[in-house]
């Protein structure tokens, strides 16, 4: 059986071609932002998911999946008593729904609906924020976007902002 060389990458040979430090230097070098493992640059939907964008993904999933929940209780429970709102928490539901499927798709297309379903948000937590202070009578029950998200921390007002500048920053390479 031959023997094996071992490598460390610590110690003598290091910064020598071929050795472990070198090969790490120039695997760190040759990724710049937007470069894949390899150096490759990275797809649309490869810069679309990385970094912040996992996070607001994940924020946006939490979203959609909270929105759903709730929409479905109180529409199936007591939808007499606020219709409008009940409506609205659903309306808010999908568009999260939407922006987190096509957040994760990430490609030309999808960006473009992502894009399209923060600013339906963005639109509406400020008109249904406005209108819930402004005419709380409308609103017996608490949306998603009462308030401009209030109940929820303001992260409903935040989390179009994050999205459309998330999206404005990775569309290029």
């Amino acid at each position: 059986m031959p023997e094996r060389e071992e490598r460390s990458g610590v110690g003598e040979g290091d910064g020598e071609p071929g050795s472990a430090a070198s090969r790490f230097a120039d695997r760190v070098s040759s990724r710049g932002a937007g470069s894949g493992s390899g150096g490759e640059p990275l797809t649309l939907a490869q810069r679309t998911r990385s970094g912040p964008g996992s996070v607001l993904i994940a924020v946006y999933g939490i979203f959609a999946l909270a929105a759903t929940a709730r929409s479905a209780l109180q529409i199936t429970t007591k939808f007499s008593h606020a219709p409008l709102a009940y409506s609205l928490s659903a309306f808010a539901a999908v568009v999260y729904v939407v922006a987190t499927v096509m957040l994760v798709r990430g490609d030309g297309a999808s960006r473009r609906v992502a894009f399209a379903s923060c600013a339906v948000e963005l639109v509406g937590v400020l008109v249904i924020g406005a209108l819930s202070v402004l005419e709380p009578g409308w609103f017996p029950e608490a949306t998603v976007w009462s308030d401009f998200g209030g109940g929820y921390g303001y992260v409903p007002l935040v989390l179009p902002v994050l999205g459309l500048l998330w999206l404005r920053r990775t569309r290029r390479a």
